[in-house]
């Protein structure tokens, strides 16, 4: 039986994740990796309080477009951590978008490797 992920190992994997979209996405900007941590933070604590929130009020949006106003919904809160943190520049929605997808995407590949080992 495989344990989950506990807290620090989620916020190691989630920087590496944002710092690795950032070497491969050239709309993006961090400035270190400590900014990558800080970014790691702030977009669980986005993920978790208004990610669900902005899922709520735009159901019909969602269900309409077929599941793919998630992506916007995902690009909001891409744009809301460029504003909040200082080192992070995101500059289109298009980028922010293709952020989300790649720190989803390396995040889980980082995930499976570490099962396997």
């Amino acid at each position: 039986m495989r344990q989950k992920p506990g807290l620090l190992s989620r916020l190691v994997v989630s920087s590496l994740a944002v710092f690795a979209a950032d070497w491969l996405l050239p709309g993006v900007s961090i400035d270190s990796f400590s900014t990558a941590i800080g970014v790691a933070i702030v977009l669980g604590i986005l993920n978790a309080t208004l990610k669900p929130l902005l899922i709520i009020i735009t159901i019909p949006l969602t269900f309409l477009s077929l599941g793919l106003f998630l992506l916007i919904i995902n690009a909001i809160i891409i744009g809301v951590a460029d504003q909040w943190i200082e080192g992070l520049t995101v500059n289109s929605v298009w980028t922010a978008i293709l952020f989300s997808f790649l720190v989803s995407a390396i995040s889980s590949w980082m995930y499976k490797w570490g099962e396997g080992r």
